[in-house]
């Protein structure tokens, strides 16, 4: 599977939606959020995820995307949600349409986190409040992962 030229890219996201994934990374209780460098919504604390490719399967986007930022092979638990969001700010200027169907994962094994280009940082939260983006919290809360048992 190949990247879009940035050409093409800047095209299409200033014509029409693209689709995205979205991991809920989760473990012992806590979820991982990374610290974003690029637009839509740098300088936030969010999940990993981002665009899937030509004939790549939902399920093999959000590992390759979790696996990509965070170094973390992971195993879906579940799909659970699908969301629309329109950023004003992208990566070209312009704004964002985007459409992401959203996983929780738990990392198969070790929690070495190795940070791609996107992010300058990361951090486990144990609950879907304070300094987070709406976004974030409605999709961690929809995720029940911190629903008490």
């Amino acid at each position: 599977m190949q990247r879009i030229p940035n050409d093409l890219y800047k095209k299409i996201i200033e014509n029409m939606p693209i689709c995205c994934v979205d991991a809920v990374v989760h473990h012992d209780k806590k979820v991982l959020l990374v610290y974003r460098t690029e637009e839509p919504c740098k300088d936030q604390w969010w999940l990993p995820g981002g665009r899937i490719l030509k004939n790549e399967k939902l399920e093999e986007a959000v590992k390759r995307k979790v696996l990509e930022e965070t170094g973390l092979a992971v195993s879906i638990e579940k799909k659970f949600g699908v969301y629309e969001v329109m950023w004003e700010n992208g990566p070209f200027g312009g704004g964002v349409h985007a459409v992401s169907v959203n996983f929780l994962v738990r990392p198969e094994e070790g929690l070495k986190i190795k940070l791609d280009n996107t992010s300058s940082g990361y951090r486990w939260v144990d609950e879907a409040e304070g300094d987070l983006h709406d976004y974030v919290k409605k999709v961690l809360n929809d995720s029940e992962v911190f629903k008490k048992k």
